[in-house]
């Protein structure tokens, strides 16, 4: 199914009317009809994404569904098109004003919606697995009429119009094509009196909760598929699935790339000049992490195998710890005096051992300025053998 907002294919608002709903794809299969563009292979693309997206904003029950739950994922029952209730119906309903008709062939049973659910789960949760409770809508075949739409003990006719087939011939000009028969709908047969609970639809709208396992390591994207946990298909057709997608809310401290996980740690300017063993936060607990005198900030360790493990293999991920040297603030007067007689011997002779990026840096400065890089780089052009 396509991937694109319904109702940015359509070029409509959210709050658009059935009547410029209608108008808008009108237009839309008016540009892009196969018939006006032969071998258009572009075109025809445009015209079955707009009719995909026709076909759900103009279901009012798909259409809430779709506003509510985002993208449906309705797919896997309609061959390439991939979206639930049939091409041909979208199109009959638009082009029987235009060109008299839909499409020919008398569609089956219909499978239900395969139906999305987005669920936000935190950090910890996606690493070590866990299992959740959702709330969604269901649709199910009324139990009262067993989904005929008739209340018991009425009768269900054979509609006169097109003799049960739910499609009646039209013709106009050269065009001579099917579309659902306007006295019963397409379903081909009338109902007199409409079932008191579903109301005639023949289905049933309520929430049930589900419990859903999710494994260790899910990442954001990731879907669960729960199978016969969608809508209810037509009388005799299975139920839709049910795809749980997986949104991993962010965190606090960590940061997750893959099965690797990234932590920047505040390092005092003492540890980081004297070394030492501290311990570091991970998803399962605390780690002491070994830091080498002389750490500059910025710089990276790694601990193995304490990231995630990955949802499809045994294979677990590292952490990378990039340090973060934090600058005393606040400071005493004693303490300031102490920072300014340490910096003082560090002045000497030796200063440049002490700050070899300071000195790398204002070296290549003066460099910049006096044009010393520039002269050296033409007395090694001017003693180059290959500079004729």
């Amino acid at each position: 199914m396509s991937k694109r907002d319904y109702y940015e294919i359509l070029e409509v608002s959210k709050t658009v009317s059935e009547g410029e709903l209608k108008k808008a794809y009108r237009k839309m299969a008016m540009k892009y009809h196969p018939d006006r563009n032969p071998d258009n292979k572009e075109a025809e693309d445009h015209f079955k994404e707009a009719s995909e997206a026709y076909e759900v904003l103009s279901d009012s029950q798909k259409r809430a569904t779709y506003d509510q739950f985002g993208h449906a994922g309705l797919d896997g029952h309609h061959g390439g098109g991939g979206f639930s209730g049939g091409f041909g119906d979208a199109f009959s309903d638009v082009f029987g004003d235009i060109f008299g008709g839909g499409f020919s062939g008398r569609r089956g049973p219909q499978p239900g919606n395969d139906l999305q659910y987005e669920l936000d789960i935190s950090l910890e949760d996606a690493v070590a697995g866990t299992t959740v409770d959702i709330r969604i809508p269901t649709k199910d075949v009324c139990d009262s009429c067993d989904g005929s739409g008739a209340e018991p003990g009425s009768k269900v006719q054979t509609c006169p119009t097109c003799g049960g087939a739910g499609q009646v011939r039209m013709q106009q000009g050269f065009f001579a094509v099917n579309r659902p028969c306007p006295t019963c709908h397409g379903s081909g047969k009338l109902i007199t009196t409409p079932c008191k609970k579903c109301r005639g639809e023949g289905y049933t709208h309520s929430h049930k909760t589900l419990s859903v396992k999710i494994p260790a390591g899910v990442d954001t994207g990731d879907r669960i598929r729960l199978q016969g946990e969608g809508e209810a298909g037509e009388p005799g057709a299975p139920r839709g699935d049910l795809y749980v997608r997986m949104r991993v809310k962010k965190h606090a401290i960590f940061e997750r790339d893959g099965n690797t996980l990234y932590c920047d740690l505040p390092l005092s300017f003492a540890t980081a000049a004297l070394g030492g063993s501290i311990d570091v936060p991970t998803l399962g607990g605390k780690a002491s992490l070994k830091i080498p005198a002389g750490t500059q900030s910025g710089q990276r360790f790694k601990l193995s195998a304490k990231g995630v493990k990955s949802v499809r293999s045994s294979a677990i991920g590292d952490m990378i710890v990039q340090v973060q040297i934090e600058t005393p603030v606040k400071l005493t007067n004693e303490q300031k005096a102490l920072l300014e007689a340490f910096d003082a011997s560090l002045k000497g002779k030796h200063h440049k051992q002490h700050s070899p990026k300071e000195h790398t840096f204002f070296d290549s400065v003066k460099s910049f300025f006096t044009g010393d890089d520039d002269k050296k780089a033409d007395k090694k052009s001017d003693n180059d053998p290959w500079n004729t």
